[in-house]
């Protein structure tokens, strides 16, 4: 028998050591948290995604009753970015989370969907998006691209 290992390591950084557009980005992914649909998990998400061109676009979870229905506010931020501004690259997606009704931020982690919508828009433009992800702490995960959450990822079988 073989066996085979995967080691992923990711950087956690201060707020205040983050660029002014990094912690922009946070600023405005906590600002769309607040308009999350989220009356049956009151679980409110917030994603901006920095643009090639600065360009900030923002957007928060959509629940539906029927939960296959929502929509997870990095899929909708990605899927308008790739919509209305098809030939320019995200740079880098900032992520928060929290309770509705509560100041603490929880932490967030970019499900199974959003990791392989995140791997299809760095595949698009052939070239990695930073993730941050804010902790409950305050401080910041910098991911440097999704292979580090996602490293056994189903990628196009027609490309090789």
């Amino acid at each position: 028998m073989t066996k085979t290992s995967t080691h992923q390591e990711f950087e956690v950084l201060d707020y205040q050591d983050l660029s002014t557009a990094e912690q922009n980005l946070i600023l405005a992914a906590k600002e769309i948290s607040k308009k999350a649909y989220a009356p049956y998990s009151n679980f409110q998400v917030g994603a901006a995604v920095l643009l090639e061109d600065g360009t900030v676009l923002k957007s928060s979870n959509q629940e539906n009753v029927s939960f296959p229905a929502g929509v997870c506010a990095e899929h909708l931020v990605l899927s308008y970015a790739g919509a209305n501004f098809p030939e320019t690259a995200p740079n880098c997606l900032a992520l928060v989370a929290r309770k509705k009704e509560e100041e603490q931020w929880a932490f967030v982690s970019p499900c199974g969907i959003c990791r392989q919508v995140i791997n299809e828009v760095e595949n698009r433009f052939n070239k990695p998006i930073k993730l941050l992800i804010l902790r409950p702490d305050g401080r910041v995960y910098s991911i440097p691209g999704i292979a580090k959450l996602l490293p056994l990822k189903f990628d196009d079988l027609n490309s090789k």
